[in-house]
């Protein structure tokens, strides 16, 4: 994330209703609308489910009778630390159908964010209620991954526990290499409503991914190791320990060696991670960055008060020698979300500029609503000066003091250029008026309308501090070269 964005910006990024949540992902399924209903809680910009076990594995299984095709994953600490490093695993995530909050991490991220109550759907809890619900409703599963007879045993001991549990198949996850399609061959010979692959992350996501179109399960989870645990092989931490949310501690302390990356330096990475989401989540990021910029405007236009107020001096002595009249201009402008103010500039015109340029509009030479005139009649000798080495923007310095604009920032335009905006040209307004902007150093007045406002919505999604140190220096040779300046 850049070092500030605008408000509106971060409010989309942050945003906790269903339908935001559910834009840009691969679909939103029936289950995703149960499942994300009332205000999903949201973590690092994803979209969890919520509600008690046993009602969200009656909502898949319920999914998978009807052949819904959902795709779910789980959502933890190390899920997180994964996502922030490997990209194809991350788009994987972004388009998952359902993402189901693994863990206590989750809860901690959450608690510091302020996003609300996040419930532990872990695998290994939701297994048997996901297991009872599809004996009840006579759907089978299909169980893939693990050494071998890790899933047959798992599946054994289940059918042992609950009545009229039928397993459509079982397949171990060390499978020979470039034998993908026969497997998922066998899995669709199976019949089973509900395909299970546990693979570890990213492995089964990745592979969920790739053959997804293939399988022809209607509801596919990605477990991690859930096989271990029900097989047997692996001991479940006890209630208590569970209960605090300290089962990893049972594990690391189970396999320290296998471990001891994943929980001490992962957990740790997590947590560096859960507290920068929360400083964005809690507005601090947007504070501080407004403070950041502002204090960047503060500094440069009283640097440039002192430095340019002599030539200031003389350009107010020239205009008035001139044209007899005030040397100063003031033009309602549109700033910040729509909010006009009074822009100040040193007058290039003639002082009855205003009512001559009705009869110059069919002279314009821009392509759109802005007016421009590469030889304007009404321009004075000193106006056109001022206007090539932009001098005459000078006096905008007193409408940074005051905050109304900012050094980098979309120009501000007319009341009657906003009225004839289009809805993507609106957008400009999302952010503070600046002094100089991306276009101004790029030909400035040259350059097509159409063209402006993409540098203008570019530069307001990805601008920082140093990107506005380095317009304010390209902002020297522009203003030399004069370029589009008239």
């Amino acid at each position: 994330m850049s070092q500030y964005q605008s408000a509106e910006s971060i409010r989309q990024n942050l945003g906790r209703q269903i339908s935001p949540l559910l834009i840009g992902r691969s679909r939103a399924t029936e289950l995703a609308t149960r499942l994300y209903q009332n205000g999903a809680p949201s973590l690092f910009n994803l979209p969890l489910a919520n509600g008690h076990l046993g009602k969200v594995a009656s909502h898949i299984v319920d999914a998978a009778a009807d052949g819904e095709r959902n795709i779910i994953h789980f959502i933890n600490a190390h899920c997180v630390n994964q996502i922030q490093r490997d990209d194809h695993y991350s788009k994987i995530i972004e388009e998952t159908d359902i993402l189901l909050p693994d863990g206590s991490g989750l809860k901690l991220a959450a608690g510091l964010s302020g996003s609300g109550k996040i419930d532990n759907l872990n695998g290994t809890d939701l297994f048997p209620h996901l297991c009872e619900q599809a004996a009840q409703k006579n759907q089978t599963i299909f169980l893939l991954g693990g050494a071998p007879g890790i899933a047959s045993t798992a599946a054994k001991n289940m059918r042992n526990k609950i009545s009229g549990l039928r397993f459509a198949g079982t397949q171990n996850g060390f499978y020979a290499k470039g034998t993908d399609d026969e497997i998922i061959q066998k899995i669709n010979a199976s019949g089973a409503s509900i395909l299970l692959v546990g693979m570890g992350v990213p492995l089964q996501e990745k592979w969920i991914a790739k053959y997804r179109n293939q399988i022809k399960v209607p509801v596919i989870l990605g477990v991690g190791g859930l096989f271990d645990y029900y097989s047997g092989k692996i001991a479940r931490a006890p209630l208590l320990i569970r209960k605090l949310g300290m089962e990893w501690t049972w594990r690391l302390a189970m396999e320290p060696s296998r471990l001891a990356n994943r929980y001490i330096i992962g957990n740790t990475r997590f947590i560096v991670h859960a507290v920068k989401h929360a400083f964005v989540a809690r507005g601090h990021a947007e504070r501080y960055a407004a403070a950041s910029k502002r204090t960047l405007d503060l500094s440069i236009a009283l640097l440039a008060l002192v430095l340019l107020g002599p030539l200031a001096a003389a350009i107010c002595l020239f205009i008035t020698m001139e044209d007899r009249g005030s040397p100063f201009y003031r033009q309602t402008r549109i700033g910040a979300d729509g909010k006009p103010f009074k822009i100040w500039k040193f007058r290039s015109m003639y002082k009855n500029a205003d009512e001559r340029k009705a009869s110059l509009t069919e002279q314009n030479d821009r392509d759109s609503v802005c007016f421009k005139m590469k030889d304007d009649p009404r321009i004075t000798k000193v106006g056109k000066f001022i206007r090539r080495t932009s001098l005459d923007e000078l006096p905008q310095i007193l409408n940074i003091l005051t905050g109304q604009m900012s050094v980098v920032g979309p120009r501000p335009a007319l009341p009657c250029e906003v009225l004839s905006y289009e809805q993507r040209e609106r957008r400009r307004l999302n952010g503070k008026p600046g002094l100089t902007c991306t276009w101004q150093v790029s030909g400035r007045a040259d350059i097509p309308f159409a063209q402006q406002v993409e540098m203008d919505l570019e530069y307001l999604e990805e601008q920082s501090i140093l990107k506005d140190i380095k317009l304010i220096t390209q902002t020297v040779p522009a203003v030399i070269s004069g370029r589009g300046a008239y």
